[in-house]
């Protein structure tokens, strides 16, 4: 198993950096994952997180500790019902409680990182006279996808969508980013990563939780157009823990017991989630493939158990690489969230798509187009906007069939893609080199 080699174990004196993630699972978890790493390096990291955040994370690890903010913000567990009110929120009510901690950190930091998507952060940084380093946790595609168009915030939507689509067509070939047009429609989403975008411009850095090796062309593009350095620091996932002790749980004690590649492991995210309708046909695919599955499923899991009967397992939480990375999972069914997307790629398993927001329809992309490792589940879509149970048994089945030739394609694939993934963050590795970088860039060579 890969891992990223210390170069010291004690922070050096007054190597000091302070991180804030915007307030999401999805962008915590890798800032969290960065900052340890960044800790290996020699540096103490501080991580500014909300009152509730603070209660929702684990402890942090040596050289890396948590300052929290008031909750200033609506609750993480309400906020998909006015997405665009949070958005609101985060950026007009966080800036002053962070500028007020900065003042008392001791020692003073050296350095920001911030969320890209906390659009007031370069500001701080220029009265406080601190470098800020822009951390975006999604794939450099997706960055690419907006990147010179932040001036457009009131034109023709249509022109835009063009316009986008040229653009990228120019660095990645055979990808159709036709079903983005409903994200780039958006007004305040695409307002507000417009805005992101625009911000990112003025920071000392830009930061991609990103592999350079998945996105080779797209990275070698931003480098040439941003004025700042490009850092690919990926995988920002928990792989450090694999090497914990092992999880004493029902589910891993399940997984045992079951052949190697014959478990289909589902999550859909921990954000939105989908219709009742359409988990109940998804449910219904599964129970009619035969395949044994292993389902997260919040809530009340009894009605999902029923359903899919005993050929497998529903939980309401488990810990997704350790799941991912056992033998007896043959493939995940995922909602394509980039974390749970490079994780699957780091465990070399191919992947049932089904792309819910956001970014999530071109890591689908990514995934069948691109690197083709998985297959899009919505390709399937019927009537009512469905993906009915027997279009989902259909493509379970294809997927986990290791025998066959297509399958055998992909898993190949996956498995190339898992081993470059790997050799990223070994010593010398194209992460690795990244991390050493940033950390020459803030801290200088000595």
């Amino acid at each position: 198993m890969a891992s990223s080699p210390a170069q010291s174990s004690k922070p050096h004196q007054g190597h000091h950096i302070v991180a804030m993630p915007y307030p999401g699972r999805g962008h915590v978890n890798p800032l969290l994952n960065l900052a340890g790493h960044l800790s290996t390096h020699g540096l103490l990291v501080t991580v500014v997180l909300t009152e509730e955040w603070l209660r929702l994370v684990s402890p942090p690890p040596s050289a890396v500790q948590f300052r929290s903010i008031p909750n200033v913000i609506p609750s993480e567990h309400g906020r998909a019902k006015d997405f665009n009110g949070f958005l609101d929120a985060v950026n007009t009510k966080l800036e002053k409680p962070f500028e007020r901690l900065l003042e008392g950190l001791d020692p003073p930091p050296a350095a920001i990182i911030a969320d890209t998507y906390l659009t007031w952060m370069v500001a701080v940084g220029q009265r406080r006279r601190l470098p800020v380093y822009s951390l975006w946790t999604m794939p450099a595609a997706f960055f690419s996808l907006f990147y010179g168009f932040e001036d457009i915030f009131g034109g023709d939507c249509a022109a835009v969508t063009e316009e986008i689509d040229k653009k990228l067509e120019q660095h990645v070939k055979g990808l159709n980013l036709g079903d983005m047009s409903s994200v780039i429609c958006s007004a305040t989403p695409k307002k507000w990563t417009l805005e992101s975008i625009f911000w990112a411009r003025g920071a000392k850095g830009v930061i991609f939780t990103s592999i350079y090796e998945l996105e080779p062309h797209i990275i070698d593009s931003l480098k040439s157009k941003l004025s700042c350095p490009v850092y690919t620091v990926g995988p920002c996932i928990p792989y450090l823990t694999l090497k914990d002790k092992p999880v004493n749980s029902d589910y891993m004690q399940w997984l045992d017991s079951q052949p190697i590649n014959s478990v289909l492991y589902l999550s859909l995210g921990s954000f939105l989630s989908v219709s009742v309708a359409q988990m109940d046909e998804i449910v219904t695919g599964l129970h009619e493939s035969g395949i044994r599955f292993l389902v997260v499923a919040r809530g009340d899991t009894s009605h999902v158990q029923a359903k899919m009967g005993s050929t497998g397992l529903v939980v309401q939480w488990c810990d997704q690489l350790k799941v991912l990375c056992h033998p007896s999972i043959g493939s995940f069914f995922t909602h394509c969230g980039w974390n749970s997307t490079i994780e699957c790629v780091f465990a070399g398993k191919p992947m049932l798509a089904f792309p819910l927001f956001w970014d999530q329809p071109l890591n689908c992309k990514l995934i069948a187009n691109v690197w083709k490792v998985g297959l899009n589940v919505k390709e399937e879509i019927e009537d009512g906007n469905l993906v009915r149970g027997k279009a989902i048994a259909k493509v379970a089945k294809k997927l986990m069939d290791v025998e066959g030739i297509e399958c055998k394609k992909m898993r190949k694939k996956v498995v190339e893609l898992s081993e470059a993934v790997h050799r990223a963050v070994e010593e010398g590795g194209s992460s690795y080199r990244s991390i050493t970088a940033f950390v020459e860039d803030v801290f200088g060579s000595a």
